[in-house]
């Protein structure tokens, strides 16, 4: 038994709490059901993180394809605050409100995964960003949670099938198997070099056998310029100060004319760890801090009920709106029918809910996954910029 849901599945409504579907049937048994507003919102962020990206609207277009409901949304890679909504849904609840369960899933889990790549990629400035994190999920969810991490910054992904649904070539390196079945480290170098294709990097796994330097330095030696970089992978059991055993290597080569060769580490990272580390790496694989990221807990609320507001307690009734100036960086949440203040700085501000689905039906044509990523990195750039609080911890 495989136990994975099918699209066709979620969008019946099979994968769902199973208190929306009895209410369902008591609405619909009761000639109950009311045209309701209802709001995605995150009261607050994991971690005490100052801001969140948004992913995992495509996904929730898909989950909502077909159903009579309009959908108001900010757009996907979108930098939010907690108390902002994120999605706005209008339509009579039986006809929408039994795939909540669904919605929640793919925006909690995607919101998470970009906000923890956005937040490496800010750690690792400009150096290369991996998402090494297949094998800490189920492999079902890979796809998703690559396009995810690859959304919030990640440069690339290793799993072959998420590369392929992105449109980009997978990336990685070679694993202690294959240098353990060659016999060394240097074998497994020359066999790679003459079986694989010439446009994919040749980079060095170089803890397998050897103490790193003498590896590195041997890497080197056997490949030259056809040599990119080595990896660091060292286990935690011997990894000790990772800092300065990349400090050792970057030092060693250098001095020995090898200054063209990266290095590259992975194993257990975290953004406090890439902070700590920029000095003498040149590129990150990250894996369980992006495909185990902690999720954001969005809440769907009914926020309006034929045309009235109301909403259960602790939460704000009404429909609202978010208000952004990308000028000076102020937002402000108001009520849908007050529209924007005027801005401080004097400069126009944009709407954060824009319409996306009008009856179940996309308006628009939903942006590549290449241009979603320039934009959350443009968002991300631009929030930090213009609002020092959300300083990067």
């Amino acid at each position: 038994m495989w136990y994975v849901a099918s699209l066709d599945d979620i969008r019946a409504g099979r994968v769902t709490d199973v208190y929306f579907r009895r209410a369902v049937e008591v609405l619909r048994a009761k000639d109950a059901d009311k045209p309701v507003v209802m709001e995605v919102t995150a009261a607050s962020l994991p971690e005490g993180y100052a801001f969140g990206v948004l992913a995992g609207v495509e996904e929730m277009v898909e989950v909502l394809s077909g159903r009579a409901v309009d959908v108001w949304s900010a757009a996907e890679g979108s930098v939010f605050l907690p108390g902002e909504p994120v999605v706005r849904l209008s339509g009579r609840w039986c006809d929408f409100g039994e795939l909540e369960t669904a919605m929640l899933g793919v925006l909690c889990h995607g919101t998470g995964v970009a906000t923890k790549a956005a937040r490496c990629r800010v750690a690792a400035g400009e150096r290369s960003l991996l998402s090494f994190g297949a094998r800490r999920a189920h492999p079902a969810l890979a796809p998703s949670i690559e396009r995810s991490a690859y959304v919030g910054g990640c440069d690339g992904v290793s799993v072959v099938a998420s590369a392929e649904a992105l449109g980009i070539p997978p990336s990685g390196t070679m694993p202690h198997a294959l240098i353990l079945l060659a016999g060394s480290t240097e074998t497994a170098l020359v066999w790679f070099d003459e079986v694989i294709p010439p446009d994919v990097r040749r980079v060095a796994l170089i803890d397998t056998f050897e103490d790193e330097k003498f590896a590195a330095l041997a890497a080197a030696e056997t490949l030259g310029d056809h040599l990119f970089a080595v990896r660091l992978d060292t286990p935690g059991s011997r990894r000790g100060d990772f800092h300065a055993l990349a400090a050792e290597v970057r030092w060693e080569l250098d001095l020995r004319g090898y200054g063209h060769v990266q290095i590259v580490v992975s194993g257990g990272l975290d953004e406090a760890d890439i902070l700590r580390m920029n000095d003498v790496v040149d590129g990150y694989g990250i894996g369980t801090a992006i495909s185990d990221a902690p999720v954001v807990n969005f809440g769907m609320d009914i926020v309006e009920i034929d045309g009235q507001p109301i909403t259960k307690r602790g939460k704000k009734s009404g429909v609202k709106q978010t208000w952004v100036c990308w000028e000076c960086g102020a937002r402000e949440t108001l009520p849908d029918a007050a529209g924007p203040s005027p801005c401080p700085c004097g400069a126009d501000r944009t709407p954060f809910l824009e319409p996306l689905l009008s009856a179940g039906e996309i308006i628009s044509p939903l942006p590549s996954i290449h241009d979603l990523r320039t934009f959350c990195l443009g968002q991300v750039s631009d929030h930090l910029r213009l609002t020092p609080s959300a300083d990067f911890r």
